[in-house]
């Protein structure tokens, strides 16, 4: 680990003196850019609000995996989030924060275009040779390559993951120096179905393969069921694979870009080179290259519908999901020698998750899913026409929980 605790603070400056100093670098209608995931620079959430009220500053968000209590939507003259979760969900639902629809290889794009940032806003951590990420790179070094201006906090507590080379010195402001680490993020134990799941699931990985994994308690079981050696080539780095290196069926080290989990992972990965920009990450090119180990990604879902596309947006009017990679490492896995599987219970809630017509658009069209794995049973769906694959998902839930009579016309 960097050095110091996950509380309290080294060098902090005074609240206004962190105003001072961003307003210095703040200019009116500038658009600033917010580091994500579980070390965004908390920090300076409040001061960038007070700093930015009134002077129509427009502010673009990623993955915000924890609460921020802090950042106050409705002083920035527009918000822009490209990922979402529960730090951005209230802002969301009320109106504060508008989703850009996208999938998450086509952010740097995004940012390198229409929603290109003047200065982005980030946590870093100080080596030897000088300032790197931490627990994400995501698409803070596609910024940096662009030559956007980096306002940073300095994190004594924060492991130093990133595989990338120094940051340029004279791009770099540093605001604060902080102990704080990044958001620790807990999972419930996982469920009967979710175990249920995961035995299923883990039949479906051969030894050696590039597995996907993302956070949560079904991550959790299923990485726990693992009982061969794998490789771990995801978006999200959770707690489970320090599990998996500790068995001794963790081949090599990981390929992530965020890391997501509690101080346990962020001390595991302190030194190592893993964490990568989402233009690696996630290039699909890349990902079902077959020249590399085959691909198997483990995705989950809100909603199916009996075509088998997926919703992982949100339920009705809820903003509690987020499209994410879902749709890349999904595509990855169908188009290359490995495997698209989806992997959900058959009820959230007391409500089935086959339904005949999804409540959000669709995140994952049905032609890049191959397998679905249910608490009940597995539908694979690969060479199977429109009809096949009704009959096979609904047979993987049960008549109770397949969402009422199918209404489709039978393919030829």
């Amino acid at each position: 680990m960097n050095g110091g605790s996950a509380s309290g603070a080294v060098s902090e400056l005074p609240v206004t003196g962190l105003e001072t100093a961003l307003a210095r670098l703040v200019r009116p209608g500038m658009r600033v850019a917010l580091a994500d995931g579980c070390g965004t620079p908390e920090l300076l959430h409040g001061p960038l609000s007070r700093v930015a009220a009134g002077r129509a500053v427009r502010l673009v968000l990623g993955w915000m995996p924890a609460a921020a209590p802090d950042l106050d939507a409705s002083a920035f003259a527009d918000v822009r989030v490209l990922m979402g979760g529960p730090g951005t969900r209230a802002m969301v639902e009320t109106g504060l924060a508008h989703v850009v629809p996208c999938r998450l290889s086509a952010v740097p794009a995004l940012l390198g275009g229409p929603l290109r940032p003047d200065l982005l806003l980030a946590t870093v951590v100080r080596g030897r040779d000088g300032f790197r990420f931490g627990a994400e790179v995501g698409y803070l070094r596609g910024l940096v390559a662009a030559g956007v201006p980096v306002a940073a906090v300095v994190a004594t507590g924060a492991p130093c993951a990133d595989a990338g080379p120094p940051l340029p010195s004279d791009q770099v402001t540093v605001l604060a120096e902080t102990d704080r680490g990044p958001a620790e993020l807990g999972t419930p134990p996982p469920t009967a179905a979710d175990e249920e799941i995961a035995r299923r699931v883990a039949r479906l990985v051969p030894a050696g393969a590039r597995v996907q994994v993302g956070p949560g308690r079904l991550a959790q079981a299923i990485v726990s069921n693992l009982d061969v050696p794998v490789r771990i080539d995801s978006g999200l780095l959770p707690d489970p694979v320090v599990d998996l290196d500790r068995r001794g069926l963790l081949v090599g080290d990981p390929v992530a870009t965020y890391l997501s989990g509690t101080r346990r992972l962020y001390d595991w990965a302190d030194g190592r080179r893993i964490l990568r920009p989402i233009e690696t990450t996630h290039d699909i090119g890349r990902l079902s290259d077959p020249g590399l180990p085959p691909l198997i990604a483990l995705n989950a879902a809100l909603e199916i519908d009996w075509d088998g596309q997926v919703n992982v947006e949100g339920v009705h009017r809820s903003a509690a999901g987020m499209i994410g990679g879902h749709p890349d490492y999904a595509a990855a896995g169908a188009r290359g020698h490995g495997l698209s599987v989806i992997a959900v219970a058959t009820a959230h809630r007391g409500r089935p998750t086959l339904v005949r017509r999804l409540s959000r658009p669709v995140t994952t069209g049905s032609h890049d899913v191959d397998i679905v794995v249910t608490d009940r049973g597995v539908a694979d769906l690969r060479g199977l026409n429109r009809a096949e694959r009704r009959r096979a998902l609904r047979a993987a839930w049960g008549d109770e929980l397949a969402g009422g009579e199918d209404g489709g016309q039978d393919d030829a």
